[in-house]
């Protein structure tokens, strides 16, 4: 069983086993380090091992039918410093922020801010360049439930000079006053967050998740918020019970999210995952999320900040994750004037979300809000109401249900027009699905380019339940369909199974090429 070492801190190291199963390794494994067993039993892909010293040299052997041994050398580490001697007290009572705060900021370059067991009540913690931070294992950061003690990121600031603005906060795609969130990067870089323990929004314990579409005093942090942050690295830790969204990388670059647990309850408002917004190379490897929302669902920005800025996110691999009980697994929009390229996602399980591979815009979104060059590649889906979807009439936000968003007429290509490039869908289980196998509605002025489908099986419920695979006006619901294409440009399907009751199902409105 052959692996690959690919995450090294001052403290840790992450594995990926080699194979070619979705997020769960065919055979349990055992790990060993410098010849000591460190877990035995392990049957996901991705493994992390915490507790080492820096700078110094290991051995890494991983044991099945045979045994891989590898070397490695854990990262320099100038000081660390423990937020108890700070003042901190863990006590889940106490107000630690300032405590905590202390510790990062007197952290010099190359130094680790440790944060022992215990829990820690917070409001915003800030981050700052060339630190590591490490939660240990039962280490908790709580969240303050009262908003009134969050800082506010305004939105937009006029310069100086008044030659331009500077933009904080973000809501939606949108530049707008938000709270900062319980951890806070603005501009910095070269930060790694580590270890077993857990970020607690603490929202079920307080009124972030009631009236969600009311700005009160500012609209609702997130777990964690980089802006214009390069080089970050999280491993290991948990993020949970976030006010909104879990994992918010803003204009950032360079981020990786490495064995992670994201997990909200099911029943929570807004609390995607993960949403990187006009990021460049971000990784998502290991990650476990069951969440209120979409698990993973990538942004450029709406309207003002895609035109202003044109920074799409681009040059994404997210690897062996697990998608659980989340509205969408992975959503490419809506909100993505700025555009999204680049994409492979591969050997990932979807388990009960409502769709499985979204991709959503509409008319206005505008002319740089190009999606191209995506790959979905060795996926396993089940109970996946609707598996595959691309959807250019989405309607929601206020706009969604103007005539102009969901006219099906062919209207003048221009300013306001999106793009939808080329897909790939390949090498994909989907079991027990409901309502329909896949649905693709591009514009009639603006057909999707081509849908690429090639050695997918889909199988269908016993007790499908109706429902609308597309969130779109005049869509009716349906259960139990195939294959919807309507104004896409090349449909391409090799090895495509259905089964016998729908295998004939395969609706093509506006298509100009078909080939299977």
């Amino acid at each position: 069983m052959n692996f690959n070492i690919i995450y090294i801190s001052n403290s840790s190291v992450t594995i990926e086993i080699e194979n070619n199963n979705p997020y769960f390794s065919e055979k349990n494994y055992d790990v060993l380090i410098n010849g000591e067993v460190y877990q035995q039993g392990i049957n996901t892909n991705i493994f992390s091992v915490f507790g080492l010293e820096s700078n110094k040299e290991y051995e890494i052997s991983v044991i099945c039918d045979d045994i891989v041994k590898k070397t490695f050398k854990t990262n320099y580490e100038y000081v660390a410093l423990n937020v108890r001697r700070f003042g901190a007290k863990g006590d889940g009572i106490s107000d630690d922020t300032n405590f905590v705060q202390a510790c990062i900021n007197a952290c010099p370059k190359d130094g680790t801010v440790i944060i022992p067991k215990g829990t820690y009540l917070v409001r915003p913690i800030f981050l700052k360049s060339d630190i590591t931070i490490k939660l240990e294992k039962d280490a908790k950061l709580l969240g303050d439930i009262d908003r009134n003690n969050y800082p506010i990121l305004p939105g937009m600031t006029l310069l100086t000079d008044e030659t331009d603005e500077y933009n904080l906060g973000s809501w939606e795609g949108n530049p707008l006053d938000c709270f900062a969130s319980i951890i806070t990067g603005i501009e910095v870089n070269n930060v790694n967050i580590i270890g077993e323990g857990i970020i607690d929004g603490n929202a079920s314990n307080s009124d972030w998740w009631e009236n969600v579409r009311e700005k009160r005093i500012a609209w609702r942090p997130r777990g964690m918020f980089l802006v214009r942050c390069n080089n970050i690295n999280c491993q290991g830790i948990t993020v949970t019970n976030t006010p909104s969204w879990n994992l918010h990388p803003y204009f950032s670059n360079n981020i990786r999210f490495i064995d992670m647990k994201i997990i909200n309850p099911k029943i929570s408002p807004n609390t995607d995952g993960c949403d990187p917004e006009s990021c460049d190379k971000v990784d998502i490897i290991g990650v476990h999320f069951s969440v209120g929302d979409d698990c993973i669902a990538v942004k450029s920005g709406k309207i003002y900040m895609g035109r202003k800025y044109k920074k799409p996110s681009s040059n994404f691999n997210i690897r062996n994750c697990s998608m659980n009980f989340g509205h969408g697994a992975i959503v490419l929009g809506s909100e993505m004037a700025g555009g999204i390229k680049d994409f492979v996602i591969s050997k990932c399980i979807f388990n009960e979300t409502d769709r499985g591979l979204r991709i959503k815009t509409r008319r206005g979104r505008g002319k740089d809000a190009i999606i191209d060059g995506i790959v979905f590649d060795n996926i396993k889906m089940n109970k996946v109401l609707t598996p595959l979807v691309i959807n250019m009439f989405y309607y929601c936000d206020p706009d969604g249900k103007t005539e102009y968003v969901w006219s099906k007429e062919k209207l003048p290509v221009d300013d306001r027009t999106p793009y939808l490039g080329k897909f790939i869908f390949k090498n994909m289980v989907c079991e027990n699905v409901n309502v329909a196998a896949g649905t693709f509605y591009g514009l009639p002025e603006q057909p999707i380019e081509s849908v690429e489908l090639e050695n997918i099986s889909f199988t269908y419920d016993k007790d499908a339940k109706e429902g609308i695979p597309a969130m779109m006006t005049g869509l009716d619901p349906m259960k139990n369909r195939g294959l919807i294409f309507n104004n896409v440009k090349h449909v391409s399907m090799k090895n495509v199974s259905l089964p016998d009751f729908v295998k004939d199902d395969i609706e093509c409105v506006n298509v100009e090429s078909f080939s299977k």
